[in-house]
């Protein structure tokens, strides 16, 4: 299961991301918001991280202007390894050697078709696995 969740600037784009996942058949929560209208970004973060620590969800993916304020927001909490990631590359590279819960991007610097390209490739790789890795990965929640 996958959580998403986003502010007002964000909004389009999740609906965008949604509207690819249900395509593909990928079972997710919509943790809001739900228009375009004004919001406090937090809230929203908060609400996919509930989701993952829960283990209602495996993976989230967050929206808002710049990813910057949901990255910030869910690393917060233990257990959670929050990724802004503007390219495919560094979606690869978060979930193989940083085992990343949680895809953030942001819908002012990042367009629709990227947007989906990059979800895709975050959730189609595993984490690695490697022993150096894991090691980082756990020192991460220490």
């Amino acid at each position: 299961m996958l959580a998403i969740g986003c502010d007002q600037a964000g909004y389009e784009l999740k609906q965008e991301i949604m509207r690819d996942l249900d395509a593909k058949g990928i079972a997710y929560r919509d943790c809001g918001t739900y228009s375009a209208d004004a919001v406090d970004y937090p809230v929203y973060a908060k609400a996919v991280v509930k989701e993952i620590l829960s283990g209602n969800a495996d993976k989230g993916i967050l929206i808002c202007g710049t990813g910057i304020g949901m990255s910030m927001t869910a690393n917060r909490y233990k257990g959670i390894r929050a990724a802004l990631c503007g390219d495919c590359f560094s979606a690869e590279a978060t979930r193989l050697h940083n085992d990343a819960n949680i895809l953030c991007m942001g819908a002012r610097v990042t367009g629709p078709g990227l947007a989906v390209k990059i979800t895709e490739t975050f959730l189609n790789t595993p984490f690695s696995g490697a022993e150096r890795h894991a090691r980082r990965v756990k020192m991460i929640d220490e």
